[in-house]
């Protein structure tokens, strides 16, 4: 019994032993580093831009940091600047560590272009007093910054004066510029807006618009006719045959390119062989492209779809008379959301107040889905819709001569309710020509 009595108090013992040490031990316990909200988190900025970036811990005292960017380690303070070089995305890891443990906090971080957060405005110019310019609506400031091409490429210009900017457009992730009268075609990153090549200015070109076939060549309409272009040489192969005087709008849908000549209306032009393959007469404005692979014009009091794969034409009363822009031309005035077309009842040359939405129903065009207030009137082609923003934008100036052409504003429209969603009045003898967007 002694010894069953003995055992039991050694037991006993070494039991508050091993309490007396569990205590000293919770003393000495180091709790791992806590992160406030959520671990995983995302973010956005403009190259040229920098963001802070927080390692969202309260407590910081005794523990190490370490941060990477793409799995290389760039910082070991508590929180890190990012600066990017390039466009992308990016993936930043904090780890940070004490004796008691670590945490993870991962930033994932989408870096636009210089010029991608938003969209271009491609400015014809004052004829006879200075060349066309390209502005740039950015979606995060919600404001205008004014004559981006000369700032990038101080070295270029779009001389010569005389001429007249356009039309915009991007193919293969560059922006197109093409001027009228005498001017060039300038080829340039559409992210960055740094110039790589062009069609130089000079006596006799006389531009319109441009096309991609594929990747390696396009059309260009002028004033006499479409010139096939080699997109990598930037050198003019010939003209399309029976093809003669002024050509305007054109596009490319399924295995059918389809330009608005002023002689003879539409053409249908074989993507492969390059032949016109059908006529539509009369019309006089183009094109908006919908959803569902139509092409969509007008002329006199019609609108036209035409099924890009069987090249059947249907016709839609317009309610108004259509114009075209043949005296002194500029992009066609319609565009189209997802499989709604949007068409302005211009006048003669520009200056309309009315903007008609066409959803598939003709009575739908028995009024306007935006009418423009006070003195403003449309300029150029004055609408395109932003598919990132699901907006119509619109350009306008005032009515009048002389210094009213110098009153501009850049209009936003909820492409589905029609509500205006914000604006910006500048001033300057712009004379819009075309909104390009991001694609």
């Amino acid at each position: 019994m002694k010894t069953q009595f003995f055992f039991r108090h050694l037991i006993a013992i070494a039991s508050l032993a091993t309490l007396i040490i569990s205590c000293n031990n919770d003393d000495d316990f180091t709790a791992p580093p806590v992160i406030s909200g959520e671990q995983q988190l995302k973010d956005t900025l403009t190259i040229g831009k920098t963001l802070r970036l927080s390692s969202r811990i309260k407590d910081r005292s005794n523990l190490s940091f370490q941060w990477t960017v793409d799995g290389k380690g760039v910082s070991s303070d508590s929180v890190y600047t990012f600066k990017p070089e390039t466009r992308g995305d990016f993936k930043i890891e904090m780890t940070a560590k004490n004796n008691g443990g670590d945490v993870k906090l991962t930033y994932d971080i989408h870096t636009w272009g210089a010029y991608e957060n938003g969209f271009f405005m491609i400015n014809e110019g004052w004829y006879g007093h200075g060349t066309g310019t390209v502005g740039f609506y950015r979606y995060d400031t919600k404001a205008i910054e004014d004559s981006i091409f000369v700032k990038v490429n101080p070295d270029k210009n779009l001389k010569p004066e005389s001429s007249t900017l356009e039309f915009g457009t991007i193919i293969n992730k560059k922006l197109f510029l093409v001027s009228k009268a005498a001017g060039p075609v300038v080829v340039a990153d559409a992210y960055s807006l740094k110039e790589e090549k062009r069609i130089p200015a000079q006596a006799g070109n006389d531009w319109r618009a441009i096309v991609a076939i594929d990747e390696n060549q396009a059309l260009l309409t002028s004033g006499k006719g479409i010139f096939k272009l080699n997109l990598n040489a930037m050198e003019l192969n010939g003209q399309l045959e029976g093809v003669t005087g002024q050509v305007g709008d054109i596009v490319k849908v399924n295995n059918y390119i389809f330009a608005l000549s002023a002689a003879k209306g539409v053409l249908v032009i074989n993507a492969a062989t390059l032949a016109v393959e059908k006529t539509i007469s009369s019309m006089v404005l183009g094109f908006a492209v919908t959803e569902d692979k139509k092409v969509w014009a007008a002329g006199g009091t019609k609108l036209i779809n035409i099924d890009s794969n069987t090249l059947e034409v249907k016709e839609i009363a317009l309610g108004f008379q259509a114009y075209g822009s043949w005296g002194a031309w500029h992009p066609g005035s319609i565009t189209a959301a997802q499989n709604d077309v949007f068409i302005a009842r211009n006048a003669s040359f520009s200056g309309g107040k009315e903007i008609y939405k066409y959803t598939g129903d003709v009575a739908s065009l028995a009024r306007p889905f935006i009418t423009l207030t006070g003195v403003n009137i449309l300029y150029g082609a004055g609408i395109g819709y932003d598919k990132k923003k699901n907006t119509l934008v619109v350009n306008t100036v005032d009515s009048g001569f002389g210094a009213n052409f110098a009153n501009n504003n850049l209009y936003l429209f909820n492409a589905d309710s029609g509500a205006k969603t914000g604006g910006v009045s500048f001033s300057g003898y712009y004379f819009p020509a075309v909104s390009v967007f991001q694609q």
